[in-house]
């Protein structure tokens, strides 16, 4: 599989299930076949959809390598009128 490069900063759980779901159902890719490269069942995929948080990091790491999607971490892009001290 190979799909067009896109990019989504995510600040919440809530955002990460909603990404993991929708990128799942854009490439016609079953809760079957990602729940079988994460190494669970489909009722566990299911719910870890909708309660992100329960997500492991290894979880997540296959999720994304079933998916083709690629972690990446990095620090906040600020804007000029950010200050440190909203940290």
């Amino acid at each position: 599989m190979s799909f067009a490069s896109s990019h989504h900063a995510l600040s919440t759980a809530s955002h990460l299930g909603q990404l993991l779901k929708t990128t799942r159902k854009r490439h016609k890719i079953t809760q079957a076949v990602v729940a079988g490269y994460v190494g669970i069942s489909q009722n566990r995929l299911s719910h870890l959809e909708n309660h992100p948080e329960e997500i492991s990091v290894k979880q997540l790491l296959s999720w994304c390598a079933a998916l083709e999607l690629e972690l990446k971490l990095g620090e906040r892009e600020t804007s000029a009128a950010s200050s440190s001290a909203e940290w």
